[in-house]
């Protein structure tokens, strides 16, 4: 008895996942963390108007959800001032990351993007065999010159960089931005991660150039909305790029509850201001912590601070196991020299507090 004959790439690829989420170091751990800061979700929730239409909505789930997205496309066009023709709607921006890989990319394909960025773009790249070539960082930033220039070199099919960055938390103005697209090489599609550009200060976005078949940005409603578990994202691009998308999208993967809690999301920006103020605070609140540690605070544009330890990976790993082992969930970059840090996503007040209470403790055992 023989089972399924994989495809060659599929049996040449590991079985992992970018990320270990909370939920199975609980399970392996039996016992649940006392403050969840690892995985940048918005602890401060979604708007009361995002929590009431979904629930109002979850009397109709019987039905599929819109497999056109058509009101929240049209209520995303209105707020970016673009047309709803330049708008997919997708399970979050690494449903749409994987729909772009399978797209534009076919073994040998080759791709460009920073050692120690994003891992879920390597690992849909990866998945349809595309060659994954890397720039270093500069500093704690990423490199735009050396992806455009990486880019040239390989005749790249696609260049990766998210702008906040995830891990380091840094991030480009708005000109850096501009003369980043200008220089992409025709036949590269630049992919421009924007998914924590609403928490971010003012002036880091240039204008959205929809004529341009160069670029595609992402954004999402995960992390400035609060809904990272409704898993609903949107890309904002060139109407033909945009249109591809329906040749192999999901058509329904979007629920219907999730599309009506985006929509009352979006219309209620006081609620997003509010929530910018209280990230803020956070992003002050951790730093303070770090520094009261001995600890480097990055600057951030983010919904976390990540936190130079000021020595080697090693010793940040070990700050990290104790952490975890004291019951606080949080990350670190994987890539040298940046796994000299970890990195504490913004919570509330008591969530800071217990992490202020614990982080001394770690420092001390992994000095020990």
């Amino acid at each position: 008895m023989t089972g399924p004959r994989y495809t060659k790439l599929v049996e040449s690829l590991p079985a992992t996942v970018p990320f270990v989420g909370p939920e199975t170091q609980e399970r392996a751990r039996r016992r649940s963390f006392a403050a969840r800061l690892g995985a940048n979700e918005n602890i401060f929730g979604p708007s009361p108007h995002t929590i009431e239409a979904m629930a109002k909505t979850a009397r109709d789930i019987w039905m599929y959800g819109d497999p056109e997205n058509h009101d929240l496309r049209y209520a995303l066009a209105a707020h970016h001032n673009v047309s709803p023709q330049n708008i997919v709607v997708g399970e979050g921006i690494d449903g749409l990351l994987g729909y772009l890989a399978r797209m534009l990319i076919s073994p040998g394909d080759p791709v460009v993007t920073s050692d120690g960025a994003y891992p879920t773009f390597n690992f849909h790249v990866a998945g349809y065999g595309g060659a994954i070539h890397k720039v270093a960082y500069k500093g704690d930033h990423e490199d735009p010159d050396a992806l455009i220039a990486k880019a040239q070199q390989t005749k790249a099919k696609m260049i990766y960089l998210a702008n906040p960055d995830n891990p380091m938390g840094s991030w480009h103005g708005e000109k850096t931005i501009a003369t980043m697209v200008a220089n992409v090489p025709d036949g590269t599609l630049l992919v421009l991660d924007e998914a924590y550009l609403e928490l971010a200060p003012d002036g880091n976005a240039p204008a959205i150039d929809t004529t341009d078949p160069r670029l595609i940005r992402m954004r999402t409603f995960s992390k400035g909305y609060g809904m990272a578990g409704a898993r609903i994202g949107y890309a904002i691009g060139e109407e033909s790029l945009i249109k591809s998308f329906d040749k192999i999208r999901n058509h329904f993967g979007v629920s219907r509850i999730s599309q009506a809690g985006a929509l009352a999301a979006l219309g209620d920006q006081p609620y997003l201001a509010d929530l910018r103020a209280k990230v803020a605070d956070a992003r002050h609140g951790l730093a303070q912590i770090a520094a009261d540690n001995g600890l480097t605070p990055l600057p951030s544009a983010a919904n976390f601070v990540t936190m130079d330890c000021g020595r080697d990976g090693d010793f940040a790993r070990a700050v990290l196991k104790e952490l975890i082992s004291h019951d606080i969930f949080v990350r670190m970059p994987f890539v040298a020299p940046h796994d000299r840090c970890i990195r504490v996503s913004c919570g509330r007040p008591a969530d800071l507090a217990t992490f202020a209470d614990v982080l001394p403790k770690a420092l001390a055992a992994a000095k020990g």
